[in-house]
């Protein structure tokens, strides 16, 4: 794979920006994410939304696909037909995880040439971004043209919004994973593809039971699940897009007509067939 390697300078530049303390600091972050999908919400939550990727994925085509960011340990690509399968993490230490090539990357300075990935996976990058859009643009570069990007964020128009709100009021609760997250509403999510010119293709609404942590309790309310689908389909806790990227400015190529072999070489080509109107017969008596 040699467009792994091509780029490394736009890795090695954004890395020598970041501070020892920041660095620290994410890497606390990260491992506080892979904690939190690890425990029963965690889990919940990661089961039903790799669930609708192997609805989603296999109608992806392409070459190469890769997952920016590394969330709890179910493998969200074992349903991409890709045969070239990357994770991309900021986490340095090797990961074995099936046949995906783990590497230690940033998601807004990616080491691959542009054009050279066909879908992108991104599950609640942008939650935890310290720039979301520029994650978005660094996408947008990678992609090739009519490439797929899959999308998983909070919906902060949900129960869980709502429950968001409620931990401003405990400094402690607020800091905890998941509501330390960005919640990046749907509309800002759209109005940033269509700046870049992607395309929506689809959009679905997950997980329509509240936050509870208890999971016998989480397994009775399942029936709220199917029931949110019904009758409040625009308020479930996580929304899965997926996008394709737009080429602007093709021409259409126009299709070249074989001419007509001559019989007898020198003459010239025949002119075209002229249609003349047809005149009534009253124009030509005399008198009339």
């Amino acid at each position: 794979m040699q467009f792994l390697n091509r780029n490394k300078d736009r890795k090695q530049d954004k890395t020598e920006t970041v501070r020892p303390g920041q660095r620290d600091h994410q890497a606390t972050r990260r491992q506080d994410l892979l904690d939190w999908f690890d425990r029963p919400l965690g889990r919940s939550l990661q089961g039903l939304e790799a669930s609708h990727l192997r609805q989603i994925l296999p109608s992806l085509y392409g070459m190469v696909a890769i997952q920016l960011g590394h969330i709890g340990k179910l493998n969200l690509m074992d349903a991409c037909v890709a045969p070239a399968r990357i994770l991309i993490d900021e986490d340095i230490k090797p990961i074995e995880h099936g046949e995906r090539v783990i590497m230690g990357a940033q998601a807004d300075a990616l080491p691959l040439d542009a054009k050279s990935v066909d879908v992108a996976i991104l599950p609640h990058t942008l939650d935890f971004a310290e720039d979301p859009h520029a994650i978005l643009r660094e996408v947008d570069r990678v992609l090739s043209p009519e490439g797929h990007v899959v999308i998983m964020g909070f919906n902060p128009l949900s129960l869980w919004g709502l429950w968001r709100l409620g931990t401003f009021f405990h400094r402690r609760t607020r800091r905890r994973l998941p509501w330390c997250a960005k919640f990046v509403g749907l509309p800002r999510i759209n109005d940033w593809l269509s700046l870049l010119g992607f395309e929506r293709m689809q959009c679905e609404m997950l997980f329509h039971r509240p936050p509870i942590k208890r999971e016998g309790v989480m397994d009775k309310l399942f029936f709220m699940e199917r029931l949110g689908r019904r009758w409040w389909p625009r308020v479930g806790a996580i929304y899965m897009i997926v996008a394709r990227k737009s080429v602007i400015g093709m021409t259409p190529l126009k299709p070249a007509w074989k001419k007509r072999k001559r019989l007898i070489s020198g003459l010239a080509e025949p002119a075209a067939k002229v249609i003349y109107p047809s005149v009534p017969q009253w124009r030509f008596r005399r008198g009339g």
